[in-house]
């Protein structure tokens, strides 16, 4: 016997559920529809046998107030005698219950009442049969009983209600058969599903949903698990790298630490001698606390954390503060800096994500360019986007690294040499997709031009006090 636990977990199953939801519609259906068919026909049936009865005894009602017994009598006989279908019955007795004419031999017990109609066995021409009758009082006590005989309707109604039950029968096979069919279908649909999530969860990332190629709703359930895999996939990749990145980067500054405060504590002669190899090593542990603490702002803004304090910003007055302040820094380096500024540079988000951004990609463009170079700050309306353009004439970015310049720790050859652990560009790329935008690396023959593209919005008349407190701030 089967156990509740099972019965439970049987019916626990989405396919089961959904295969006896779709019996359940299917088998009420079918009866509604059996029901219908059955219940109108043969009120179609008994509704002309009582239009006919009623139509039979409403002339017999005119014969007898016209001629009274005699002409009902007569009008009697002259029906039975046309009725070629030997259908009609017809009988009509005294005060004292005696017949006086009809093809009945008697009144049947059960037909009192004259407002029913009955439909009973009666026996006429020595057979049985059935027959619809209805009584009919008549003046002088008299009553006249008029009818049909049913019996070919009868066998035709067994006939159907035989056949519309076969048809259940069928109908209930049907069901069984297409519940279990939803259900082999259904399970069959989710069974990749299930086996990829399976193989994934036992540490394999390679499998894929298999589609159909219907392009139906499961296809496109597919489409979006493996969508989503696939970024597990390079998330997961991106984990190692910087794992590796990190155990690579960051083990030359830790081992040159720990070397110098052994040297210290080996060899240190003086007071001053031992202060300045520890200061050294300290200058170290906090090159790599920055990175730390980079990586923990780049994860920051990549989970979406700075988004709730997304204002209304207009981007000049921002440009031109980092303008002034770096240009003191490329005066300083023997470069020119210029900053151009066009049409309204409104925008929402984090100012000072935005700043760091634009901050990061100067400090690159000063890093990398030769002596005498220019480095240009360029923010345009470009369309619905906002373009926030640096272009330096270094070296640039070859082709090949370009796709992987905004990895983490990612340095080219041209950048091995320069101070830096290569998550400058990482982080602007966090900050525009943080705010809905993108960052793009092109070449500027010679150089590079890095572009933070963002969203643009127009600015509201109550917004401009807003933004000139956050310019005065």
């Amino acid at each position: 016997m089967v156990s509740r636990a099972r019965l439970r977990t049987f019916f626990r199953s989405a396919g089961v559920r959904l295969a006896c939801i779709y019996a359940a519609l299917f088998g009420i259906s079918a009866l509604i529809l059996i029901f219908t068919l059955w219940s109108a026909t043969l009120s179609l049936l008994n509704g002309q046998v009582d239009a006919a009865i009623q139509a039979d005894a409403l002339g017999l009602s005119e014969q007898w107030q016209q001629g009274g017994a005699p002409a009902l009598l007569h009008t009697i006989s002259e029906r039975l005698a046309g009725n070629v279908d030997d259908d009609a019955i017809y009988l009509v007795i005294d005060g004292a219950g005696r017949a006086v004419t009809g093809n009945l031999a008697a009144w049947p017990a059960q037909v009192v009442n004259t407002k029913a109609i009955y439909e009973l066995p009666v026996h006429r021409h020595g057979v049985d049969t059935l027959a619809r009758l209805h009584r009919f009082a008549l003046p002088g006590g008299y009553a006249l009983l008029v009818g049909r005989d049913v019996e070919p309707r009868a066998r035709l109604r067994d006939l159907l209600t035989h056949t519309l039950a076969s048809a259940l029968l069928l109908i209930v096979i049907l069901t069984i058969s297409g519940a279990l069919l939803v259900q082999m279908l259904f399970r069959r649909m989710l069974f990749h599903v299930s086996e990829t999530a399976a193989a994934i969860s036992a540490g394999d990332l390679s499998p894929r949903v298999r589609l159909s190629g219907r392009g139906d709703e499961f296809d496109l359930l597919a489409e979006t698990i493996n969508d989503m895999l696939d970024r597990i996939g390079r998330l997961m990749d991106g984990v190692r790298q910087v794992s590796n990145a990190i155990a690579h980067d960051l083990r030359t500054p830790i081992t040159r630490a720990r070397a110098r405060l052994e040297d210290a504590a080996a060899h240190a002669t003086s007071t001053e001698q031992l202060q300045t190899e520890v200061q050294r090593a300290i200058t170290d542990l906090d090159n790599i606390t920055a990175v730390f603490q980079a990586l923990l702002r780049i994860s920051e803004i990549e989970a979406g954390a700075r988004r709730s304090a997304f204002t209304v910003l207009n981007l000049s007055p921002l440009l031109d503060d980092l303008g002034e302040l770096y240009s003191a820094v490329a005066e300083e380096r023997g470069l020119t800096l210029e900053v151009a500024l066009s049409g309204a540079l409104t925008t929402r988000g984090d100012r000072e994500l935005i700043q760091q951004a634009i901050a990061n990609l100067l400090d690159n463009a000063l890093k990398f360019s030769p002596p005498g170079g220019i480095v240009r700050l360029r923010g345009e309306r470009l369309g619905p986007g906002l373009s926030l353009s640096v272009t330096d004439q270094g070296p640039g970015i070859p082709s090949a690294d370009v796709a992987r310049a905004t990895e983490r720790f990612f340095r080219g050859e041209t950048a091995r040499h320069t101070p830096g652990f290569g998550l400058g560009l990482t982080l602007v790329r966090a900050v525009a997709q943080l705010h809905g935008g993108s960052l793009t690396l092109d070449p500027a023959h010679p150089g590079l031009r890095a572009s933070l593209l963002l969203p643009a919005i127009e600015m509201e008349r109550d917004e401009a006090p807003e933004r000139d407190r956050a310019k005065a701030a």
